[in-house]
């Protein structure tokens, strides 16, 4: 598989939202990019840079290698074989995301987690947004909103989506979860492990909204 053929495999794995009316409309994560990449992100692009490393490049990288790590670790309950999701990513990149795969399976060993959504695509009419969480369901007993990153630590921003995930699961009377949990899993040496939970997210939210409403004055604008 060609390396533009990748491109187009990673890009119909996104998911395409639309209202009721057949209108498409914007997906939590692209409403709370409005607050830009965070600042470790940043420092990082230009320490690539300094290096001569296509920042582009690297950064698609890295996300191909976060899309098949959320495959692999999803599998056992989206039904999908481990080798077929495999197809079209190079080794490098089978063996970093192996590597978060293998990070979450010792984070869950000895946890009783029963999926009760596992990548539910939810619309909400009201706020006119869509949102695809990773996980809902039991964690030791715990009904728990579980959203899974691979990257170099945990941001406000992932609590933000958090929030707005929580309104997609409220309009759509989903019960709303006990915690709300992220779990930053490491795909290589040099990144660490780390999962936070709450158990409120009404600022984060708030602050969503407010995210909303620069989205679509920054869409008016143009």
């Amino acid at each position: 598989m060609t390396e533009s053929e990748r491109e187009l495999r990673l890009k119909s794995k996104a998911h395409v939202y639309k209202n009721s009316a057949g209108i498409r409309i914007p997906s939590v994560t692209t409403i709370t990019h409005v607050l830009g990449v965070p600042e470790a992100v940043v420092t990082a692009a230009n320490k690539l840079g300094l290096e001569g490393i296509d920042s582009k490049k690297h950064w698609e990288d890295k996300a191909a290698i976060g899309t098949l790590a959320h495959a692999l670790i999803l599998a056992p309950w989206t039904g999908d074989k481990e080798e077929d999701l495999k197809d079209g990513y190079t080794k490098a990149q089978i063996d970093l995301a192996t590597n978060c795969h293998l990070s979450f399976l010792a984070w869950a060993k000895g946890k009783k987690i029963e999926p009760l959504y596992v990548e539910k695509p939810l619309i909400s009419e009201r706020f006119q947004y869509g949102g695809k969480f990773d996980f809902y369901g039991l964690v030791d007993l715990d009904l728990t909103l579980l959203d899974l990153k691979t990257g170099s630590g945990i941001y406000a921003e992932h609590w933000y989506q958090l929030g707005g995930y929580r309104n997609l699961l409220e309009e759509n009377g989903v019960e709303l979860p006990k915690k709300y949990s992220v779990l930053n899993i490491p795909r290589a040496e040099n990144e660490s492990f780390d999962v936070q939970s709450r158990t409120n997210l009404d600022t984060e939210w708030e602050i969503f909204k407010r995210c909303l409403d620069i989205y679509r004055l920054q869409k008016k604008a143009r």
